[in-house]
């Protein structure tokens, strides 16, 4: 059985692409990549140099997977019990950034535009527009759809310095004005 790869998708070398996978179009795949069965990659998906995507996984259009970051997809593992019945779901939004040697526990969801820090270890849900950094992972802040980090005023409004686009913080969620 065959993984289907969307039109434009680039795969590089040394990566290992498993059955049951779909892949969508114009993504990249850096070099030493494993993609396990039943994962689904959306469109325009940056996967970096050594990236480990085990079944259970779903990213949505625009994610970004920094270099050697890992998603798991048992919370117990043990060599010598077969749990492949016990793959927990964990699912990234649309336009999420996950860091560089960033590490993502199983059976969570991370938000639309959340960014991870390298190195963080992310063990539970993760808002959209949230910035996490460390181990565990704590929420320090908000970014915006461009990667720029959002400094509230008084009345909970932000403008991205790149973009220009405008975002509110209300009741500790964050949206994107029209």
């Amino acid at each position: 059985m065959r993984a289907p790869i969307g039109s434009g998708t680039r795969i590089w070398h040394f990566s290992h692409i498993m059955p049951k996978t779909f892949i969508g179009q114009n993504c990249n795949i850096g070099q030493n990549v494993v993609v396990s069965p039943e994962v689904v990659l959306g469109n325009n998906v940056k996967v970096q140099n050594n990236v480990s995507i085990y079944t259970g996984v779903t990213c949505e259009d625009d994610v970004f997977l920094g270099p050697s970051m890992v998603f798991t997809n048992v919370i117990n593992p043990r060599s010598a019990i077969a749990r492949r019945n016990a793959y927990l779901p964990t699912r990234v939004k649309r336009g999420a950034t996950i860091g560089a040697n960033a590490t993502v526990v199983c059976g969570i969801t991370l938000g639309q535009f959340c960014f991870i820090g390298a190195g963080t270890v992310v063990t539970r849900d993760v808002k959209p527009y949230a910035l996490i950094i460390g181990n565990p992972g704590k929420q320090t802040g908000w970014m915006s759809e461009y990667g720029h980090k959002l400094e509230f005023d008084e009345v909970g409004q932000a403008v991205c310095k790149e973009s220009g686009e405008r975002y509110e913080l209300k009741n500790g969620q964050v949206e994107k004005l029209k």
